[in-house]
């Protein structure tokens, strides 16, 4: 079940909220546990066994490894975390890797093993690492192990975050999980936020996905370099609204059940470097990294070339986090290397030029960065990527990029804005100026426009992806 669909809108989260309002304060995390695994198993059922394992797996973990460091056992903390590690991470590696090794071995050494064919269960790969991260934190002393079952079944679960993050910390939402106030403002600044996101992921992020979609299919006499640019910057839009739309939904319906989490994007297309872009795009997963990889490591307290090895193996590792594709890998390792030039020369030399070209110089590696990111097949890859720097013989325009270019010259301009934090500036200045016309009825017109134009988007267009679905 979307966010963005119509049953979820108007059925799904209609009658969870109703619920959650009626009941009394100790049932509000049961209707919750219980609305998010039929969530979960709304789009596979046979899965939410894993899920109920790694929920009983990380209560059981937690629980032992408080027990023992409260009786000074020197050894098991550290098992209860050796287990939480192995179940998580071979979850993840078996259903989403397996595949990945096996086809490797066999184009390799000439095997014939067969595939097994398993579909990546949803969400795996953020509620592994959430489950992990608590386990973690209860090993490292940082949060006590919740005795409540329940609410720690409500954390890995609950539905706002469950299938595409962003990745919350138990302890960013441990107090809120127990006792939580909800509001008519934060409600209301829910509602804002998640119709902010409906609206970036259907009217935005599906309109220019479109495009990306036809011209991938287009046949090759029928390409051109400017069009092969045109795709991809598409697709740069496309993943940016899709996924930050997404997160917004996320943190609204969060609001609207009293939960706080965390901002997962900051307008990362403003960036004027790959390190700021970092910092800003997908906050959640880069500081989990940053948190439970790199630090643990030794960051860059073992000198120079420890710290570069570290920078290297995290985005190796963030890359393969993201799919068991070779693409994912290169654009891992493609993002590590600008960051570690940056860390070590690159970044003084962007320093002493002018903010405009800083700007131009973090555009062209994002969007070459996305244009490694969007093809998992090797060849079509290499092709695309040919394509762009004239390499396959293309002519740079022709009539089929001009239509492109013609049809959608509006849609890029809007997108240009809305990736900059110009529309929050204004909302921001009228606020201030004229608070009552804005907060008592600017305001809210526009969420109730934005809203029904985007009920009209998703009843009347079909081409509704998700692309962080497959992650």
């Amino acid at each position: 079940m979307l966010f963005s669909s119509i049953t979820f809108l108007f059925a799904f989260l209609a009658l969870v909220l109703i619920l959650y309002f009626i009941v009394p304060r100790k049932l509000k995390n049961p209707v919750l546990l219980i609305f998010s695994l039929v969530f979960y198993a709304w789009g596979e059922a046979v899965y939410i066994v894993l899920m109920l394992a790694s929920i009983a797996v990380a209560y059981i973990t937690g629980v032992f490894a408080d027990r023992k460091r409260e009786n000074a056992s020197k050894h098991g903390p550290f098992f209860a975390l050796l287990f939480a590690i192995i179940w998580n991470m071979g979850l993840l590696f078996f259903f989403k890797y397996t595949d990945f090794f096996i086809s490797n071995a066999n184009s390799m050494f000439g095997f014939s093993i067969k595939l097994l064919g398993l579909t990546l269960p949803i969400g795996i790969s953020f509620y592994s690492f959430q489950t992990l991260s608590y386990v973690i934190d209860v090993y490292r002393g940082e949060v006590k192990a919740q005795k409540n079952i329940v609410t720690l079944a409500t954390y890995v679960s609950l539905f706002p975050q469950l299938i595409a993050g962003p990745i919350v910390r138990y302890q960013t939402i441990e107090d809120q999980l127990n006792y939580r106030e909800e509001s008519f403002g934060q409600f209301a600044d829910g509602v804002k936020r998640f119709t902010i996101g409906l609206g970036k992921k259907v009217i935005l992020a599906n309109n220019i996905g479109f495009l990306f979609s036809e011209i991938s299919a287009t046949s090759q006499a029928d390409m051109s370099v400017l069009a092969s640019w045109l795709g991809i910057l598409a697709y740069t839009f496309q993943i940016y609204f899709d996924f930050s739309g997404y997160s917004d939904m996320a943190i609204g319906l969060g609001k609207m059940f009293g939960f706080d989490f965390l901002e997962n994007f900051n307008y990362p297309y403003i960036s004027k470097s790959i390190t700021e872009f970092w910092r800003r795009w997908h906050i959640s997963l880069s500081t989990w990294f940053r948190d439970y990889v790199y630090i643990p490591l030794g960051g860059n307290r073992k000198g120079k070339a420890r710290q570069c090895f570290n920078i290297m193996l995290v985005w190796f590792l963030t890359g393969f986090w993201h799919g068991a594709n070779w693409n994912f890998m290169i654009w891992g390792v493609y993002f590590g290397v600008i960051l570690l030039m940056e860390k070590l020369f690159l970044g003084k030399v962007l320093s002493k030029i002018p903010r405009v070209f800083q700007h131009i110089y973090a555009l062209i590696f994002i969007i070459i960065g996305w244009g490694i990111f969007a093809f998992e097949d090797t060849a079509q890859l290499i092709g695309n990527f040919r394509n762009m720097f004239f390499a396959n013989g293309l002519p740079f325009i022709n009539d089929k990029a001009i239509l492109w270019l013609t049809q959608y010259a509006v849609t890029f301009v809007i997108l240009i804005v809305a990736s900059t934090p110009l529309f929050r500036n204004i909302g921001e200045k009228l606020a201030v100026k004229a608070p009552k016309a804005y907060g008592w009825v600017l305001e809210p017109l526009a969420v109730v426009f934005l809203l029904i134009v985007s009920t009209a988007y998703l009843a009347s267009n079909s081409f509704n992806p998700f692309l962080y679905f497959r992650f």
